[in-house]
């Protein structure tokens, strides 16, 4: 029986901690044809040379050859790279650290975790490169576009204990957006709605069925033909204060996706999403002390 703990076989390197791939119960050839066949976006030969730089090891730390037999369960470890990534001229902020918790303030553009062309400018490596927390983990997520605050654990003894903050609804956070304004739209308001991915796996849409979402919404500044707004998610599904604020007709700000794909290309960093995550409250649940961050970032100013 091997042992499904994550073992530290492999160093973290640069920030990345090593990725973890399991061998099913059943199959049949060797280790270089699971993981040709499981990853075939790495490649066959990168995968060799991998394994021929000791970059592939099992789940009790010994080197896996390319020819060595499947075995079934087994779990292997390996470094993850990319042959080149997008550069992100921006900088995150550390708000608060201490033994169990970690505060960062991230700005827009950046991914909170590696996904797709992003590796080494997500903020959790380069907050692991530059604090050297093997361990850490974030409790939650806000969009690449989003800027803002994110909470991570910096321990596994205490993490259970700081994500049930999230998973019972226990973390109040606000949000600030950039929105049209529309006197027939009343506010404050609450916003209720059945959410779900769109035919677009990278969109959500609003369907009809029993409301899993909601957002306490309210003005806080108005110019013109657009406001600021305050946004309180009380639910966390993907995207959903971007869909909740389009189906109202009121988009946010230089929103790629709602109601529309408008996507710039690669590099531009012009037309930042404007919402931003402001504010992080919740009762410590290891100190009982009351804990409120705030991020120090702003939206642009209202256009005139």
């Amino acid at each position: 029986m091997h042992n499904p703990s994550h073992p530290f076989v492999l160093p973290m390197r640069d920030g990345v901690s090593a990725s973890c791939v399991a061998l099913p119960p059943t199959g049949h050839g060797n280790m270089l044809d699971f993981l040709d066949e499981r990853l075939p976006r790495v490649g066959r030969e990168q995968w060799r040379l991998r394994m021929a730089a000791a970059e592939v090891v099992d789940e009790r730390g010994t080197q896996v050859t390319p020819e060595r037999a499947f075995e079934p369960g087994l779990r292997l470890y390996y470094y993850r790279s990319l042959p080149a990534e997008p550069p992100l001229p921006f900088d995150e902020t550390i708000v608060y650290q201490d033994d169990h918790l970690l505060v960062a303030d991230k700005p827009h553009f950046m991914p909170v975790t590696p996904s797709g062309p992003y590796l080494h400018q997500t903020l959790l490596v380069r907050l692991k490169q530059r604090l050297g927390l093997p361990a850490l983990v974030p409790l939650h997520r806000i969009d690449r576009d989003t800027a803002g605050l994110v909470l991570f654990s910096v321990q596994r003894s205490t993490r259970g204990t700081y994500h049930s903050l999230f998973r019972d609804r226990l973390m109040t956070k606000h949000y600030e957006a950039v929105a049209p304004w529309r006197g027939d739209v009343d506010f404050p308001r609450e916003h209720r709605s059945c959410m779900q991915e769109g035919a677009e796996f990278f969109r959500m849409q609003e369907v009809r069925g029993e409301p899993n979402t909601l957002t306490r919404m309210q003005v806080l500044e108005v110019a013109g033909a657009w406001a600021r707004y305050r946004l309180s998610p009380v639910t966390g599904k993907r995207h959903q204060l971007r869909v909740h604020m389009a189906a109202l007709g009121l988009p946010l700000r230089h929103d790629a996706f709602y109601p529309v794909v408008n996507d710039p290309p690669a590099g531009d960093f012009s037309r930042p999403l404007q919402l931003l995550a402001k504010t992080l409250e919740f009762t410590d649940p290891l100190t009982g002390q009351a804990r409120c961050f705030e991020s120090a970032r702003e939206l642009l100013p209202l256009p005139g």
